[in-house]
């Protein structure tokens, strides 16, 4: 719960809340914030690095600008791009009072997929990372809310925000080091005064009992029994569908009451932990160094990589582990070593040889390589 401690305080006092039901500020470790994305860090991904549309959004006086009037095309051999963020015509539009807003940061700025990873870690929810860097005096959107929840925080500047919670209006000013929580449906909307400001908002895409219901009753649909037609000529006979919906209805209320709860949600959780994006900074270099690794050499924890023993495996059978993206199957008799492995925290250090007291030496480096080659465990340095 790093990510949620760092964010919206308390943790634990904010799930025990089912969720903050209202806004809700908190300072935060500044240092730690300003790391996440600096000025200089967003400086350097909007000019001298090769964006495209739509990681690079822009708007301005609560009109989103047309991609158009801040991209360009070229070619590389012989192909065409478009969608290419042009430099000189952002930092116009950005002199001129132009909001610029970076979309979808956690997937290719570390800092920030290290967070969403522990974030939805914690929660078991989607997450997402935009940042928005507005210049002094303006405004990029208008009052608005949005369908999910949404974790604020400042990193440069300051701006001043208007909310309406409840029914009452709040006038936050978020100055760097200020996290605030904004419940779906919130609406809201900041300016800037004397100093350009940066902020990054973390979107959590909350996944509702209907949305999850839903996907099992699909999956209990995809039986064969429920795919014939309608009966011809219902419409001038409607009794003749009303028997077959009735004869369906019974089928499909039985099967869903034959359904284990426990086994379902088990299920809900080894979806989620299988389709996470990992970061692999760094898996090259391992790929190379992978046969290198013996008894003594430093591995670690990969930051962000999800592990969890699958609790829908059969163990008696084998164990799996859950790696975010993949799955990984190993014999049974491995059920001590993964869980040791899984209970890493992130950044920690592992020898093969701390295997020792579940494997022998060449089983260990087997195991160890294995890993680095799935992206859990990188070398160390």
């Amino acid at each position: 719960m790093d990510a949620l401690d760092l964010l919206g305080g308390d943790a634990q006092a904010f799930l025990d809340d089912v969720w903050a039901t209202r806004a809700h500020i908190h300072k935060a470790d500044i240092d730690r914030l300003v790391a996440l994305l600096a000025l200089d860090d967003v400086d350097a991904l909007l000019t001298s690095t090769a964006l495209r549309t739509p990681a690079l959004r822009i708007a301005q006086d609560g009109k989103v600008l047309t991609a158009s009037s801040y991209t360009r095309q070229a070619t590389i051999a012989g192909e065409q791009l478009t969608g290419l963020v042009d430099v000189r015509k952002v930092v116009a539009l950005f002199e001129g009072g132009a909001t610029l807003v970076l979309q979808g940061l956690h997937r290719y700025w570390p800092p920030l997929t290290q967070l969403i990873r522990s974030l939805e870690r914690g929660l078991g929810h989607p997450c997402q990372a935009n940042a928005y860097l507005t210049p002094a005096g303006a405004q990029g959107f208008a009052l608005h809310s949005d369908a999910h929840d949404v974790f604020v925080f400042q990193t440069h500047g300051a701006k001043q925000w208007e909310v309406h919670d409840r029914g009452s209006q709040l006038d936050v000013l978020m100055e760097v080091g200020t996290c605030m929580y904004l419940p779906a449906g919130t609406p809201h909307a900041a300016r800037t005064q004397d100093t350009a400001s940066l902020h990054v908002t973390v979107g959590v895409n909350q996944v509702s009992y209907r949305e999850a219901l839903r996907g099992v009753v699909d999956t209990v649909l995809d039986d064969p029994r429920y795919s014939g037609r309608l009966p011809a000529a219902y419409l001038d006979d409607p009794e003749t569908l009303a028997s077959g919906f009735a004869t369906r209805l019974t089928s499909l209320a039985d099967t869903l009451a034959g359904l284990e709860p426990l086994a379902l949600a088990s299920q809900h959780a080894t979806s989620f932990l299988s389709s996470r994006r990992t970061e692999l900074r760094g898996a090259l270099q391992d790929i190379l160094s992978i046969e290198t690794i013996d008894d003594d050499t430093i591995l670690q924890r990969r930051p962000g990589a999800f592990c969890v023993v699958d609790p829908c495996g059969d163990s008696s059978t084998r164990v799996t582990l859950l790696l975010g993206d993949r799955q990984l199957h190993l014999p049974s008799w491995l059920a001590d070593v993964a869980a040791h492995v899984a209970a890493l925290p992130a950044d920690a250090i592992l020898r093969p040889a701390d295997l020792a007291p579940w494997l022998e030496r060449q089983s260990r480096v087997v195991l160890s390589r294995r890993l680095v080659r799935e992206g859990l465990l990188k070398v160390a340095g």
